[in-house]
């Protein structure tokens, strides 16, 4: 079994591995240690699953003991060799139903064995290093199991609750309930509720003194006072009996049918698999939501997850104990607490052992009524609100209500398997419901598309586009993240005909093929074009930057011949991933709701990405190591030409990448307040002054005349005439770019006026300071906007030259004489 633990991946660019390959690294001794927090979360962690246990054991009708097992395997097996070091295992209320039935048809030591078995597929599947696989279940189908668990859970305590004795099924439970509530036990009822109220009300005591006691967990003081009141009160009920370990039932051999053990064994493998992953995803997004500094336990491995846990259920089954899975309740708990190591879930486990042996004589004063409504507040809270109103919102309620009512009245396994079927039914019809429109507006026939265009709805695009006249103007608006072959094939040739019969066609929106920033690829001929991707734009391979600004490649392929412009008909444009309900498009600026889209996407598609490291940006603060100042100039997209992210660059724009003088008469705060920011709190290691092609500020700088009215652009741009003094200044030598003259006096001034703001950037006392101690230094960068070429500024020679960046080695900056070391 070794060797399928998946191995920990290094990271070269981490300082600890930062050594030379040739050299072994040291050898170091870790001592344990055991840190506060991690000692004060397994208190409060034992303190909620030592009941917690008791009563998941009571309600699947298993001996009492084997809860407390399946608690300290949990807590040191699990703990110890699982992938998600914060989360707690344990005998979890999602294996409820799945346990009681299998205790009631093969015997408690079957179920063991079924557990061990069960253990052992989990180590299989670890090894094959499919855990992520389990993530691809809808979360519907998930909700709705646990949903249906806990109904299931809520019935069967709710007789235990009102006194009597539960029976094997739901719908047998709901017949019975009208003969148990004419019997009721006053005794049974009045501890249970105590103990929910305790439940509901200790986590809302007001004040400064409710801060303090609610750090004690409501379960142990709801159960703690239901049998301190029986006992003062000497009420005469039920409560648990712990027989002596001597007796305890272990694992023995499966006896039953083969098929119905096989099932068995699937059926606790699957919810103990999905229920810990899970578990440990949501463990990782609680860590990272904590406040305070991050717990160095990064993120959850799920294979090992998975590993851990089977090894767990081999030593919980073979010992008598539960089915062991990851547990919500005790996993936040633990994270809440503060736990910062997996030394805090194994603690727990040991403690879980310590009162398995030195407190039985305290735990037998339990009523079982208390604990019965214990396990039936936890069963109402699986059955989450915040997850109907989800499934609600994505339109999945089908999926998770047939989920739900499988699992009450079939039983886990079918309920699940219906959850299934009705996903893939769902996901077949949106595939196939596609909405395809036509009307004509003005002469101009529009045919719009919304949803997945794939060979399912080919009849109903032939039916729409036939209804468009031969010779007449066309608009098909594609609204949709997939086209297929197919789809594209009848596009295509309704395209060629309509075209060659007089008319006219405009595509707008997604189309096949096409990603998001894919870098063009020039493609001479249409044969050439379809081999390199018969859905990709004739000439290029490209997609829109901005999506929504309808900026896309000509596609001679869907278009006429005709030399149409770029606002007439016969130009092929990109729409974005949120098309607009009504009409086209126009072709040049956004409508007012494009803000809106964009943040959209950015939410849908992007976020996922990034959240991870936001969310460590966010803890750690911003670091970056260089203070990028370029002009305001929307083209100029400092991310992309510098391939950074989130966290690498402090960036500074204005208009005409001006960096003022300091004092009071020319300098400006808002600048000048940003580089000593940057040079002296954030200790950047480098400034970089960008200008760019086109500069509309240069050009100002060029036209502008002596007197006239002082607006406020006019009284800006008077940081920039040192720039125009240094140009026509004769005795100094013209900048050049890339071994050439510039190609015109706008030119030559953006390229002058990167080496003055260089200039102007030492006269700042923090750059200068920072110069001096030799922890700094200045570039000056020119972007050509219409070559998407980037020029650096080196002291090579005596003139003020700009090369060409293809490889940073050997160029130099200004500030420095020896070799800038690249990023």
């Amino acid at each position: 079994m070794s060797a399928c633990v998946p191995t920990r991946t290094t990271d070269p660019t981490r300082p600890e591995h930062s050594h030379q390959s040739h050299s072994p690294p040291p050898t170091r001794h870790r001592r344990f240690r055991l840190a506060g927090a991690d000692v004060s979360a397994s208190v409060a962690v034992f303190l909620i699953a030592l009941p917690l246990s008791l009563g998941i054991a009571l309600a699947t009708g298993a001996p009492l003991q084997a809860g407390l097992v399946a608690a300290a395997v949990g807590g040191l097996v699990a703990g110890r060799l699982g992938g998600s070091p914060l989360q707690v295992s344990g005998p979890a209320a999602g294996l409820t139903v799945v346990t009681a039935d299998l205790i009631q048809r093969y015997g408690w030591r079957t179920t063991c064995a079924i557990t061990v078995l069960a253990g052992v597929v989990q180590l299989g599947l670890g090894c094959l290093r499919v855990a992520r696989t389990a993530l691809a279940v809808s979360p519907a189908i998930v909700h709705g199991m646990l949903a249906g668990i806990g109904v299931t859970i809520a019935v069967a305590q709710l007789h235990i609750v009102l006194g009597g004795t539960p029976q094997s099924s739901v719908p047998d439970n709901l017949r019975a309930l009208p003969a148990q509530l004419a019997k009721l036990h006053p005794a049974a009822v009045s501890v249970s509720a105590l103990t929910l109220a305790l439940l509901l009300l200790w986590p809302r005591i007001p004040g400064r003194a409710g801060q303090l006691l609610r750090r004690i967990p409501a379960a142990l003081i709801a159960v703690t006072g239901a049998t301190v009141a029986a006992s003062l009160a000497a009420l005469k009920l039920p409560k648990v009996d712990l027989p002596s370990w001597t007796s305890h039932a272990l694992a023995g051999l499966p006896e039953g049918p083969v098929l119905g053990i096989v099932a068995a064994v699937l059926t606790t493998t699957l919810v103990c698999s999905v229920q810990s992953l899970l578990g440990a995803v949501a463990v990782d997004k609680l860590i990272a939501a904590r406040p305070g500094p991050p717990a160095d336990v990064g993120r959850s491995g799920l294979d090992r997850e998975l590993l851990g846990q089977g090894a767990a259920n081999i030593v919980s089954g073979g010992l008598g104990g539960l089915p062991v899975a990851g547990v919500a309740v005790r996993s936040s708990a633990n994270v809440n607490a503060g736990a910062v190591s997996r030394n805090s879930t194994m603690l727990h486990g040991v403690l879980v052992v310590v009162a398995a042996l030195l407190m039985v004589p305290i735990l037998e004063l339990i009523p079982l009524a208390s604990l019965a409504a214990l396990v039936m507040a936890v069963g109402i809270q699986m059955v989450s609100l915040h997850h109907i109103r989800t499934v609600t919102r994505h339109r999945e309620v089908p999926v998770y209500a047939v989920t739900t009512a499988g699992v009450v009245f079939l039983g886990v396994l079918e309920g699940v398997t219906l959850g299934i079927a009705v996903a893939v039914a769902v996901a077949l019809h949106r595939l196939a419901r596609t909405r395809i429109t036509h009307d004509e507006k003005e002469g101009v026939h529009h045919v719009r598309v919304r949803g997945q265009l794939t060979f399912l709805a080919v009849p109903r695009l032939s039916r729409a586009l036939h209804l468009v006249p031969q010779g007449t103007r066309a608009i098909v608006e594609l609204d949709g993240s997939f086209m297929d072959h197919a789809a594209y094939e009848t596009l295509q040739d309704w395209q060629s005909t309509h075209t060659a019969r007089g008319g006219s066609v405009e595509l707008t929106g997604r189309r096949a093929g096409l990603r998001i920033a894919e870098p063009g690829v020039p493609v001479t001929g249409q044969a050439e074009a379809r081999s390199a991707d018969p859905a990709a734009p004739t000439g290029c391979r490209c997609s829109p930057w901005t999506p929504w600004r309808n900026h896309q490649c000509e596609r001679p392929q869907l278009a006429p011949t005709t030399g149409a412009g770029p606002d007439t008909p016969g130009r092929s444009t990109g729409a974005g991933a949120d098309a607009a309900e009504d009409g086209a498009r126009p072709a040049h600026g956004p409508s007012g709701h494009e803000l809106a889209r964009g943040i959209s996407a950015f939410q849908r598609n992007t976020a996922p990405l990034v959240r991870g490291e936001l969310a460590r940006l966010a803890r750690e603060g911003q670091r970056p190591s260089q203070l990028f100042l370029t002009c305001a100039d929307s083209r100029l997209v400092t991310s992309m030409i510098t391939s950074s992210g989130p966290g690498d660059l402090f960036v500074v724009r204005n208009v005409g990448n001006l960096v003022p003088l300091p004092g009071e008469e020319s300098g400006d705060d808002s600048v000048a307040a940003a580089i000593e920011y940057a040079v002296e709190v954030l200790k950047v290691r480098s400034i970089t002054v960008c200008g760019h092609s086109g500069c509309g500020a240069m050009q100002a700088l060029l036209n502008s005349e002596p007197g006239g009215a002082r607006t406020p652009l006019k009284r800006w741009l008077r940081h920039g005439l040192p720039s125009l003094e240094r140009m026509a200044d004769e005795g100094r030598p013209w900048a050049r770019l890339a071994g050439r003259a510039p190609a015109d006096a706008v030119e030559q001034l953006c390229l002058t006026n990167v080496v003055q703001q260089l200039e102007h950037l030492r006269a700042h006392e923090s750059v200068s300071q920072a110069l001096r101690e030799g922890v700094l230094e200045l570039h000056g960068m020119y972007f050509h906007v219409g070559e998407a070429q980037a020029y650096l500024l080196t002291d090579a020679s005596s003139a003020e030259e700009f090369d060409r960046v293809t490889d940073a080695d050997g160029l130099r900056s200004p500030a420095q004489s020896g070799p800038r070391a690249p990023r």
